[in-house]
């Protein structure tokens, strides 16, 4: 069975390195949503202070094509970002008619902030509450605590996916 998967969460919450290890684990396609809005120069445009709703929408136009392709020869795709922006999701489930399996990524603002500064290219404190803040105004899907050792967040959340 193709699906896909949806790793959200605040930045420094692990949403890369948890990603990636799936991706290999499934034999998944990997699009880091985030290098997508840099490629594309989709950062720039602000609402109330964040990555506009309509830039996330247009990543999600962008990466549509290569998703749809991968998903019907049997590859699952693994999704990684903020996706701060319910609208977001919405949008990319509406795109895709696939099975989706969304995980919300929690740890606390401490953590994520640690784990920021540990990072060859951190964001810094202020950009970390500011996505923790945004981040976390909403749930969807299933919280994953991402506080134990990275193995169990992995198993946990592979444990949901079909086999």
């Amino acid at each position: 069975m193709t699906y896909y998967v949806i790793i959200r969460g605040p930045l420094g919450c692990g949403k890369s390195t948890i990603s990636e290890r799936i991706a290999n684990k499934l034999k998944a396609k990997h699009i880091p949503i985030d290098r997508i809005l840099d490629k594309y120069n989709l950062t720039e445009e602000l609402e109330n202070g964040y990555i506009s709703q309509k830039s996330f929408i247009k990543s999600n136009e962008i990466v549509t094509h290569t998703a749809k392709v991968f998903l019907q020869k049997g590859t699952p795709i693994v999704f990684d970002g903020n996706f701060y922006w319910k609208s977001q999701i919405d949008d990319l489930i509406k795109r895709l008619k696939f099975p989706s399996y969304v995980f919300t990524l929690k740890a606390p603002l401490r953590i994520c902030i640690e784990r920021d500064k540990k990072r060859s290219k951190a964001h810094g404190k202020d950009a970390a509450k500011a996505v923790y803040k945004k981040s976390t105004q909403f749930k969807y899907g299933i919280i994953i605590n991402v506080t134990k050792p990275i193995k169990e967040s992995i198993k946990k959340i592979i444990s949901y996916l079909p086999e």
